[in-house]
């Protein structure tokens, strides 16, 4: 994980911020920083913050090697097919750096075929001095952040998070854009001798549900069609294992949920079969002796980690609010709420231990149908293609809040369920199995770990929590901590106002109205290009809040004994 910054077209006189926008991000890399440019390119500078988690001596960027000297490549990501790639096609690497395939990929097969020969999550820039061009691509469903932003007068930056380009914009010229990258795409521009650059292509190399065109790690024959469970243990498996890739220690986020308690079990598995010479730590968060802390015990001791508890108080919420809200670069409701309890766990991480790598559980909801509201589905089709939205623009949401929270304290997160064999091979099951079964949310999911005493049956079939209750204490919910908070920080008067302050996104509660003011504050106008909807559930009626407190399927335990 690290930070990536490149600025193109601006004039050398306006650059006196280029390093105090570039440090803007020092948290998403706080290993070294480097800062570079080169005279043959008018106004092109490249920025990169690293943290070492694979060659932590010959791994730094912008990364140029003896066979390329033109080629300059700077990427936050991990590439778990870069010795299969080198093997295949006898590339000679420089350093022992995952990235440095998209180099001999350039130069050896084209544009066209960087992004999609990438079995891994990354956000790259690369320029090339001798043919003047730059290219940029990201992973398809956008694991690893990027930013754009773009002037009409041919000026552009990039950078893994917003706040690294806001303070350009009033360098611009003409008017000007700032977006996130979209995912699955990629672009190539051509340096001009002025130093701005121009628009050549937009390609989307990647659709959802389409098989990878790279090599698996599993291979597709190795697969049994009559046996979907196993195949669904094969593929998670995999796509856990392949993420071990790290000269940092890895552990994981444990809330006692399916979905992280499955990826812990896996990754404690794994760890063992490949010879990780340390005990895996988890981590869980709660308030008091809440139903997360609780069951994420049972985990950790079924499982055997090294395990860490946080608690946290509303105290903590308040003080933390306002630096979450500028953390993640949205004002999205659900997204906050469920980002506090992240950003508390990740800084104690940080503070408190040598882990860096950290796994997660965050896309099980969008690929299994895991969301309470799936219930209501009309239709098989429609929760698939409800399954599709979600992964769509998780890159705005979940996994936003999964990147901001933990890279914000300098951590590493990977995530299996996004694992691209894995979501296709899942997406490509008729959707009638992947729906809700006797009211119980990703059924197919848990059917395939069914008997295989990975975890406590419990835990397999646990509901769903809605993420305030699962944290919180009995006596109170972080969803009424958190209306406690922002009542006090917002007027009646300014509520009233709300429509004509921010007709984008309206703000219909104090809570909302709150986060969009802190919002503006950091990003101002920038907010229907980076949320342009609220997070909601679907096929609910009269349901205004985010949050499956205010589902009628929804029944959060109270005294589940775990």
């Amino acid at each position: 994980m690290c930070g990536i910054w490149a600025l193109f077209g601006v004039e050398e006189e306006t650059l006196t911020c280029v390093c105090a926008n570039v440090n803007k991000i020092v948290h998403r890399g706080p290993d070294a920083l480097r800062i570079e440019y080169d005279n043959r390119v008018k106004n092109a500078f490249l920025g990169f913050q690293r943290l070492s988690i694979v060659d932590s001596l010959c791994g730094m960027q912008p990364m140029r090697i003896n066979k390329y000297p033109h080629v300059f490549l700077l990427c936050n990501g991990e590439l778990y097919n870069h010795k299969q790639l080198k093997d295949k096609h006898n590339y000679e690497y420089a350093t022992k750096c995952d990235v440095e395939v998209i180099t001999h990929l350039y130069m050896n097969a084209g544009i066209e075929n960087i992004a999609s020969s990438l079995d891994g999550v990354f956000a790259f820039c690369l320029m090339d001095v001798e043919e003047s061009r730059v290219v940029i691509g990201r992973d398809p469903y956008g694991v690893r952040p990027l930013f754009r932003l773009r002037s009409s007068e041919g000026q552009l930056a990039i950078c893994s998070e917003s706040k690294g380009l806001i303070g350009l914009a009033d360098q611009m010229s003409g008017t000007w854009t700032l977006e996130p990258f979209p995912p699955g795409h990629y672009e190539e521009y051509r340096l001009l001798p002025n130093g701005k650059v121009k628009l050549m292509k937009t390609v989307s190399y990647y659709k959802l549900g389409d098989k990878p065109s790279f090599d698996v790690f599993v291979p597709w024959q190795s697969l049994a069609p009559a046996d979907v469970l196993g195949n669904i243990r094969k593929l998670l498996t995999a796509a856990v294992e392949k993420r071990l890739m790290a000269d940092r220690r890895i552990g994981c986020l444990l809330s006692g949920g399916l979905d992280s308690s499955l990826i812990a079990a896996l990754l404690v598995q794994q760890a063992r079969q490949n010879n990780v010479n340390y005990k895996i730590q988890s981590f869980a968060i709660g308030m008091g002796d809440s139903p997360d802390i609780r069951a994420a015990r049972q985990v950790a001791d079924f499982i055997g980690t090294e395990h860490h508890e946080i608690i946290f108080t509303p105290k903590d919420v308040e003080d933390v609010l306002d630096d979450v809200i500028y953390t993640l670069e949205t004002f999205d409701i659900t997204t906050i709420r469920a980002s506090i309890g992240m950003y508390l766990l990740a800084r104690y991480i940080h503070r408190n231990t040598d882990t860096t790598v950290i796994f997660s559980g965050e896309g099980a909801d969008e690929v299994a149908q895991g969301y309470i509201y799936f219930r209501d589905a009309p239709s098989a089709h429609e929760g698939h293609q409800e399954s599709l939205r979600l992964l769509k623009d998780i890159y705005l949401y979940d996994g936003l809040r999964a990147d901001r929270t933990t890279a914000g304290h300098s951590l590493e997160l990977r995530v299996p369920f996004l694992d691209l064999q894995f979501t296709n091979y899942f997406l490509s099951l008729e959707p009638g199995m992947r729906q809700p079964q006797n009211g119980v949310e990703k059924h197919l999911l848990r059917s395939a770990f069914e008997g295989e005493k990975l975890l406590p049956n419990n835990i397999l079939w646990r509901h769903k929590e809605a993420f305030s209750d699962g944290v919180a204490s009995i006596k109170k919910s972080l969803f009424e901590v958190i209306q406690d908070i922002t009542d006090l920080r917002v007027s009646d008067e300014e509520l009233e106002e709300a429509r004509v302050t921010f007709p984008h996104c309206t703000p219909k509660t104090k809570e909302a109205f709150y986060y969009r003011k802190v919002f503006e504050t950091h990003y101002p106008g920038a907010g229907e290009n980076f949320t342009p909807y609220f997070w909601m559930p679907r096929w609910v009626k009269n349901v205004s809040d985010p949050s499956a407190r205010f589902i009628k399927h929804y029944a959060a335990e109270k005294k589940e004994e775990v």
